[in-house]
């Protein structure tokens, strides 16, 4: 069923309406653009499928219980300066060893 934004009684509301739902778009198109980069990431680094990169930053966000755009940033942290919180990193070595066929770049050899 679609959403019917509220109507607000005079022009000041709905301009103060219209302006509130222009910054949640912005913000969600920011957070999509995040999301994808992680996602192109894990494709590259893990050799994975673009679909089993959407599920290996899912499954990273929902085992860690950090929402998932923030995930996404830290992946994006990564690439840039090598550097991740090792619960993140433990996580999507799970994750890859689940859904892919490499383990983390930069992860100690498997034993």
């Amino acid at each position: 069923m679609a959403r019917v934004p509220p109507q607000p009684d005079d022009e000041t509301g709905l301009i103060f309406h219209l302006q509130e739902e222009v910054e949640q778009l912005k913000e969600a198109m920011v957070s999509h653009a995040v999301v994808d980069q992680a996602i192109g990431m894990i494709v590259a680094l893990g050799r994975v499928t673009p679909d089993d990169g959407w599920v290996v930053l899912r499954e990273v966000s929902q085992h860690t219980n950090i929402k998932l755009r923030n995930v996404a940033e830290l992946i994006l942290i990564w690439g840039r300066s090598g550097e991740m919180p090792p619960e993140i990193r433990a996580e999507l070595e799970d994750a890859l060893d689940r859904h892919g066929p490499t383990q983390v770049p930069g992860a100690p050899p498997l034993e």
